[in-house]
């Protein structure tokens, strides 16, 4: 079940978001006040509340600014935030889902397709990549959680699919429905996750060269500063020797 670990540069990079924390922040308040206004404004009673709430714990993101979110959702204000997906291909033939809550989806989708036009890609039609991925439950924990044999012990007790483990940390992958109750188990066991998350995962990655992973990461970031976009996956790899060309 362990092995080398494609996920880290799937999903959008730690760095790049730790650069632009204000901007994470709102997007998270953003997710915390729909997943309120969707079900009870208790996480506890509220699956996807309560993952919302504990994405932002584990970004630091103070509990006034938790607390305020959930506020707002029983305050009934006039923003109506709807989930959209967009789908494309960016450069080197990748494969990109881009999830977005937006009060405006005209905005959003010009905004979406303006940075793959510019950025060597192109928006597809709803459905046109997403049969290249799985719908699962992702839960991440810092290599200090534990050795590979105790996270493993635990995951597969909880009820985990899969778990790879890494000098970067360990990446366990569950069903969808099954990613609440996985994630709160582990919790009893590991302490609390860096992420917990629905997510798409690419049955088949795709490499990337320098040229295509540079065009590909000013891509992502272009999404990634976009208020309406919550999160970005892909099916690329870029490898760690062609990752510190592009960034160095």
């Amino acid at each position: 079940m362990a092995g080398h670990s494609k996920f880290k540069n799937i999903m959008h990079r730690k760095g790049a978001q730790d650069k632009k924390r204000s901007n994470l922040f709102s997007k998270l308040s953003r997710e915390i006040t729909v997943a309120a206004k969707m079900g009870t404004p208790d996480p506890d009673m509220n699956p996807r509340l309560r993952l919302a709430v504990n994405t932002a714990k584990a970004q630091s993101m103070p509990k006034d600014n938790i607390q305020r979110a959930i506020d707002k959702a029983s305050a009934g204000d006039d923003e109506n935030y709807e989930e959209v997906r967009y789908e494309g291909y960016g450069p080197g033939g990748s494969a990109i889902i881009v999830e977005t809550l937006t009060d405006n989806r005209n905005r959003t989708a010009t905004a979406v397709r303006t940075a793959f036009s510019k950025h060597g890609g192109n928006l597809g039609t709803e459905g046109s990549v997403v049969h290249g991925f799985e719908r699962l439950g992702f839960i991440l924990y810092p290599a200090s959680a534990g050795d590979e044999e105790k996270v493993l012990e635990a995951a597969l007790e909880a009820g985990a699919e899969d778990i790879t483990s890494t000098d970067d940390g360990h990446e366990i992958w569950t069903a969808a429905d099954d990613l609440h109750q996985v994630a709160s188990d582990l919790e009893k066991a590991l302490g609390e996750a860096e992420t917990v998350k629905l997510a798409w995962k690419p049955n088949l990655t795709v490499d990337m060269d320098e040229k295509n992973a540079s065009t590909l990461l000013k891509l992502i970031d272009v999404l990634d500063d976009d208020d309406d976009v919550q999160t970005v996956w892909g099916n690329y790899d870029i490898s760690d020797e062609v990752m510190e060309k592009v960034e160095g």
